[in-house]
């Protein structure tokens, strides 16, 4: 009998390849979606440079090409709780996937409107779920997409452990007390201190309500497409390149592409940690297939398949596409340079053999910047929300607020 999943932002760019991945695994998936991501693009003038398809046409030639059904159900889980619990109880699924929250670091620094709504909907979102499924008394395996962003990236050459650390408190009679603490959090923006809440939901709905529940501190994801996204034209995954959604490898490759050159933060010192699309659909597979069981602690893993310099990753794009680097200005609040060390153990011993930067997976995003280019709108492409809540600038046409009603 096969197992039913919900994908909760399920035509997004990691929920899209997702849930084709899962169908063809054999799972039957329902999409949960409200389509925001759509809007924010009108909104921002970016559209994805992948043309996308209507979910519909999506999942009508998803059918045609596997023979496969995915379900839809379109609905805002942070605004609509009756309705998400409605829908649990009638499904019970599984397992759940949750993709539904808003994922871009610079869209949550645009302005206070922007920031509201990041954690209206993040937050919201994140805890309608957990209240629902403790209130139905769901035995759901739930699988949330977090980030690892939430430790910040001032490491100190200190390798990041899988969640938790342990750690001995001298008590006052002189006793020496083992506990095991989360990792310590240090949020570089209102999208990272949204997961990091989501962290101290989880423990408490896992530790009084027993759910069952692995999140995965995930990398920058670079690439466009997967096995699944490639049978079809109409099945391709987004492409974002703006400033706000665009991840900076796609960034740079969507500058080479426009002759441009690439603009690198500061001094490009940042690292950052990276995995492929293909990559993150395999690692959901295998979280979904390795539950924790009722009563354990959060399972933490960090899903990250190497990490880079900025400066280095601009370096190896101009190496593949003879593009020019430019430093500019860094818009965000951090440090100039820094270290990065992360454990991946859980992963690779579960049996994922990453794909790596150098891999010829970069040229076949070169490929689709170069092939949709004349759907781009290059004056998207420059970082224009700051750090600073003191800095004046531009209000969008369309603010956050409005975005959340729709």
């Amino acid at each position: 009998m096969s197992k039913t999943v919900l994908v909760l932002g399920g035509d997004g760019f990691c929920g899209w390849p997702t849930s084709l991945h899962l169908s063809a695994l054999g799972y039957e998936v329902v999409i949960v979606d409200n389509f925001v991501r759509r809007t924010i693009a009108k909104e921002l003038d970016a559209p994805s440079l992948t043309p996308i398809a209507s979910i519909d046409e999506r999942l009508n030639t998803w059918k045609d090409v596997s023979g496969h059904d995915i379900d839809v159900v379109e609905l805002d889980i942070a605004q609509d709780y009756p309705e998400l619990r409605r829908l649990l109880a009638s499904v019970r699924p599984d397992a759940i996937v949750h993709f539904a929250e808003q994922r871009a670091a610079p869209y949550s620094m645009r302005d206070a409107a922007h920031k509201a709504y990041t954690v209206d909907n993040n937050v919201n979102g994140t805890h309608n779920l957990l209240a629902a499924m403790a209130e139905l008394g769901l035995d759901t395996h739930l699988v949330h997409l977090g980030t690892m962003g939430v430790y910040g990236y001032g490491g100190d050459g200190l390798e990041i452990p899988e969640g938790y650390l342990d750690v001995t408190i001298d008590g006052p009679d002189g006793a020496r007390y083992p506990r095991k603490i989360l990792y310590p959090t240090k949020p570089g923006s209102i999208y990272h201190l949204t997961k990091s809440m989501d962290q101290l939901m989880f423990q408490f709905y896992a530790g009084n309500d027993h759910l069952r529940i692995t999140d995965l501190h995930q990398g920058i994801v670079w690439g466009t497409q997967t096995e699944e996204t490639r049978l079809a034209p109409a099945l391709i995954n987004r492409f974002d390149y703006d400033g706000d959604f665009g991840t900076v490898l796609n960034r740079f490759l969507m500058q080479a592409a426009a002759g441009h050159a690439l603009t690198v933060h500061g001094t490009g010192g940042q690292t950052r940690a990276f995995i492929n699309i293909q990559d993150t659909v395999r690692c959901i597979a295998l979280a979904l297939a390795n539950p924790p069981a009722a009563g354990e602690q959060v399972r933490i893993i960090n899903q990250v398949a190497e990490t880079r310099r900025v400066r280095d990753l601009a370096e190896l794009v101009s190496e593949l596409t003879g593009a020019d680097i430019e430093y500019v200005d860094n818009p965000r609040g951090e440090a100039a340079e820094n270290d990065l060390v992360v454990s991946n153990a859980t992963l690779k011993n579960l049996g994922l053999e990453p794909i790596l930067l150098r891999d010829a997976l970069l040229t076949e995003t070169v490929d689709i910047a170069l092939r949709f280019i004349e759907r781009a709108n290059l004056n998207t492409i420059p970082a224009t929300a700051l750090w600073s809540g003191r800095a004046e600038r531009e209000i969008s046409q369309l603010d956050a607020p409005q975005i959340a009603q729709r």
